[in-house]
């Protein structure tokens, strides 16, 4: 496996080239590695065999042995001419399209074999849209402000990019948030940001939308910016005032943003994009392409065109046309006529149709199919923002569901899914859609992931479709630890409720559930601290018990998180200290070390005190996210609790002059229920008729104007008020979709819609968990090529291509009879390493029933990728003459022998290599010629 040649004129290179630098002899001499290598033998299918493999491989890394020796440097290249702004765009658009010379976006094999799972940005995925880029009309980016693995798990933004594709004269690609290696490799190329598909840097765009989805993201957002070669105010983008906006004469793009960050305060990041689309995405992103076709058809400016959508179209708000006067506590107000007061959040329908986008090649941090059941939520928990953003509640028809999921497992080959809704359990038909789905697919070793749901609902129908025993987590969010506390933020959650929740997890075979807890509610005291550790333990008795094996005892996983007020919830003027935080967190923790099997994690209070202080922040703290990632605050990871974040953006506060605003937060400027137990106040035992929301001992700060009031979430202000005057009184409030009770929050109605409520289909009959196939009645061979963009598909991930293209192809895969996990029979000779092409991979395939072997090749040819393509099946032995097993791949391979050729300045071109079987295929990894 260790070979070296070297041509008499040229000098030996060592192979040592890091990963994350490559030496200077790699870049100097771009060695044009090329391992060649006679076609290979066909494996025996009764010894083990050497494998003599036809690759291309770019890394010499623990493959070559190489003695050092020094290289020359040539001399720099003359200085280029100064290019116009025509000209640099012009190589761009060359680079992001022409690949004639084995290059990929203008980086050689050797550079993109040279950073972490270059597949992340290849644009290839199964789904990926790949559109002309001359015939459209309008181009989005819709760039997510995460790294790949989050942002393309992210349902929203396939939904989102999905709709703009399928408009006629509409394109959409993706970009994310590079890797530090990637990060690295633009700036030594002096490269922009691009998109994935078309590889163009995403200032050639029409339109960069991206997604807010934390109030900590902020620094992202600037990060792809400036990434992008994008001035970071909308100010300085409209540098051209007077001149008709095109970007393909060098305008620059309309940034936007959206998510639920976005629609409920965008004040903290007004100064930086050019407009927000508040609320749901799948008609407002129709209705802006449409409106921008419009406005470049007639030749206007830049701002005309964002008035244009900020009157046009609902749901737009353009933070050029509102200013933010100080005195009025942040609170924004028109400055142009024309534009509405208030913008109104958007409200659509799910649509399960679209949300069968793409697989990705590499692991996602949701590597599943997910489907839409429920969106919205009208429980009333009034801590929680995403149930009072999200209103009216919509359930999707129940064949709509059974039908999405059926059609996308197939379509993907994904093994698992999960219905997603803000509590799933509220979606009345679930048991209903799940055993009717589980039944469906009860061959096809498909799991069911559930991401939320209410342990007052979870019951035996819900435990079937879960998969029972060591399926899937279950995690439950009981909040408070005192039913008092549970009342006063309307959670309607009974002890009985939980104690039965628990207990029927633990019966259908659980032994680890997930508790989530929130300390600092309003309304808290000690004893409701106390009250967790003490409703932990109960459970932990009552359900568990004192079992004498291990593996029965029931273990009980904490997340412990600080109450963050958010906009546009009963308890956004509310406030606790940190230190109040820290005091009752270690009351806490003592309390919990003295209950047995109990695991906690916490959330750190200075990253929710960040949140806070950002999240209902006013237009002044522009200036603070700026500045914080000028000084780094981008670079580190903020739920490692980073301590170099915090230090960035304490002195952004500092320098902003905000030390004051933030040290309210951190102090904790009020508690809203400091009138518990008041005597004057309504049911606080003293008999006073007293509220907080009106009358004579009304609390005048509750109308005090808010930096998010100009945004019309179509919940009223005074039922905000009203119902915290609810929590003072311990007063729960029904959920309106299913118990018929109006609470009168303003939402329903023409503008919003109203609640929809699915009926509940039959509860169709179980017909049991899947049992996997062993039986192994045909093994195949493929001979198969990996080249092109496929070659940097790491083997993990090639091994999981494979297995959704078997399910996709509906082959009969063998299954192992694992009792934990089962496996399909699916095997390769051996790995190839990251960025190496080959066209002699080996695969072999175990079927439960006989196929015709070409057809098999058909088939499953349809479903991979243009890189990887089947060249040759051979139908092999399943047994011995003895009636054992045949090895696997990797156990009949005893050797691989690479004969590698490295070329270097003044070595002759592709030189003809002698081998056993006669000259070998070589390639130029570079793509330059040697």
């Amino acid at each position: 496996r260790d070979a070296t040649r070297t041509d008499a004129s040229s000098a030996p290179v060592s192979p040592r080239a890091s990963r994350q630098d490559m030496s200077a002899a790699m870049q100097i001499a771009r060695a044009g590695i090329a391992p060649t290598a006679r076609r290979p033998h066909r494996l025996s299918s009764r010894r083990p065999h050497r494998l003599h493999r036809a690759v291309s491989n770019n890394r010499t890394k623990n493959r070559l042995t190489l003695r050092p020796a020094a290289v020359l440097t040539p001399p720099p290249p003359p200085p280029s001419p100064a290019r116009t702004d025509a000209e640099r765009r012009a190589e761009e658009a060359l680079l992001a399209g022409d690949d004639s010379d084995g290059t990929i976006a203008g980086f050689t094999k050797l550079e993109w074999s040279c950073i972490q799972t270059p597949a992340r940005y290849l644009g290839n995925e199964v789904g990926a849209v790949h559109k002309d880029w001359d015939s459209a009309r309008v181009r989005f980016t819709m760039a997510y402000p995460e790294i790949y693995e989050v942002g393309a798990s992210n349902l929203g933004h396939i939904v989102l990019y999905t709709i703009l594709n399928n408009q006629p004269g509409m394109l959409c690609d993706r970009a994310y948030l590079p890797g530090d290696d990637m990060l690295q490799l633009l700036k030594s190329k002096n490269r922009d940001l691009f998109a994935v598909e078309s590889k163009r840097p995403l200032k050639h765009f029409d339109a960069l939308g991206m997604s807010l989805a934390y109030e900590l993201g902020a620094v992202n957002v600037l990060e792809m910016m400036h990434l992008s070669g994008l001035p970071l105010t909308w100010a300085a983008r409209d540098d051209k005032p007077d001149e008709v906006w095109d970007v393909d004469d060098g305008a620059w793009p309309l940034v936007f943003v959206g998510g639920p960050t976005a629609t409920s305060n965008p004040e903290p990041i007004a100064s930086f994009v050019d407009f927000v689309a508040l609320g749901d995405g799948e008609d407002i992103m129709v209705e802006i392409g449409k409106c921008l076709e419009k406005t470049k058809a007639e030749g206007l400016n830049r701002e005309e065109t964002l008035f244009r959508l900020a009157t046009e179209v609902e749901g737009i708000y353009a933070p050029r046309f509102y200013d933010s006067p100080k005195g009025w506590g942040g609170a924004v107000f028109p400055t142009r006529e024309g534009v509405p007061e208030r913008c109104k959040r958007r409200v659509a329908d799910p649509d399960p149709s679209l949300q069968v986008g793409l697989v990705p090649y590499v692991s996602t941090v949701h590597d599943r199919l997910t489907v839409e059941i429920r969106r919205g939520c009208t429980r009333g928990c009034r801590f929680c923002q995403p149930g009072m953003l999200t209103r009216p509640a919509r359930d999707v028809p129940p064949e709509k569901v059974v039908a999405a999921v059926e059609k996308g497992m197939r379509e993907t080959g994904y093994n698992e899914f999960s219905l997603l809704s803000l509590s799933c359990s509220d979606y009345l038909a679930l048991p209903s859609v799940g055993l009717e789905i589980k039944n469906r697919l009860r061959d096809e070793n498909v799991t069911l992931s559930l991401p939320s749901q209410r342990i007052d609902r979870f019951d035996d129908s819900i435990a079937d479709i879960l998969g029972g025993a060591g399926k899937a987590g279950l995690t439950f969010a009981p909040e408070a630890g005192t039913q008092r506390l549970r009342d006063i933020v309307n959670k309607g959650l009974t002890n009985d409720e939980l104690l039965h929740g628990v207990q029927t997890a633990y019966d259908r075979g659980w032994r680890n559930v997930k508790l989530y807890f929130m300390i600092g509610l309003p309304g808290e005291t000690d004893a409701d601290v106390f009250g967790i550790a003490e409703t932990v333990d109960w459970l932990q008795k009552t359900v568990g018990g004192n079992k004498a094996r291990k593996r029965d005892r029931l273990t009980l996983t904490l997340t412990l998180s600080n109450f963050t007020p958010k906009p546009h919830t009963p308890f956004q003027w509310h406030s606790v200290s940190t230190e109040e935080f820290a005091r009752r967190g270690k009351l806490l923790k003592d309390a919990l070390a003295k209950v047995p099997n109990v695991k906690s994690n916490w959330t750190s209070i200075r990253i929710s005190a960040m949140e806070d202080f950002i999240g209902r922040g006013d237009r002044s703290l522009c200036d603070v996210v700026r500045r914080s990632w000028e000084l780094g605050a981008h670079k580190a990871t903020w739920w490692d609790g980073s301590e170099s974040s915090f230090q960035s953006f304490d002195r952004a506060i500092e320098e902003a002059g905000l030390t004051w605003k933030y040290r309210q937060v951190v102090n904790g400027e009020w508690d809203v229920l400091e009138k518990l137990g008041d005597g004057e106040y309504r049911g606080q035992g003293g008999g006073g008729k007293g509220r907080v929301d009106r009358g004579s001992l009304a609390d005048s700060r509750l109308d005090a104007p808010l930096p998010w009031d100009h945004i019309d979430t179509g919940i009223a202000k005074w039922w905000l008020k009203a119902d915290l005057q609810k929590a003072l009184e311990g007063i729960t409030v029904p959920d309106c979709s299913h118990s018929g009770v109006c609470t009168e929050c303003g939402v329903c109605g023409d503008e919003f819609g109203e609640n929809v409520v699915a009926e509940v289909p039959p509860l169709p009959v179980f017909e049991g968990h899947y049992e996997p196939d062993g039986r192994r009645t045909q093994r195949l061979r493929f001979q198969f090529t990996k080249d092109g963009k496929e070659s940097f598909i790491g083997h993990l991930d090639t091994l999981r291509l494979l297995e959704r293209a078997c399910r996709r192809a509906s082959l009969p895969v063998s299954m192992t009879r694992s009792p934990y996990s089962s496996r399909p029979r699916i095997s390769t000779a051996m790995a190839l390493p990251l960025g190496a092409s080959s066209e002699a991979e080996m695969m072999e395939i175990v079927l439960t029933e006989r196929m015709n072997p070409e057809d098999v090749r058909a088939r499953l040819a349809e479903e991979l990728p243009a890189g990887m393509r089947l060249m040759e099946v051979e139908d092999m032995p399943v047994k011995y003459l003895n009636g054992r097993y045949m090895e696997t791949m990797s156990e009949l391979l005893r050797s691989a022998e690479f004969l590698v050729h490295v070329a270097v300045p003044g070595a002759a071109a592709k030189p003809a290599i002698e081998t056993i079987g006669g000259d070998a295929p070589s390639w130029d990894v570079e793509g330059g010629g040697a």
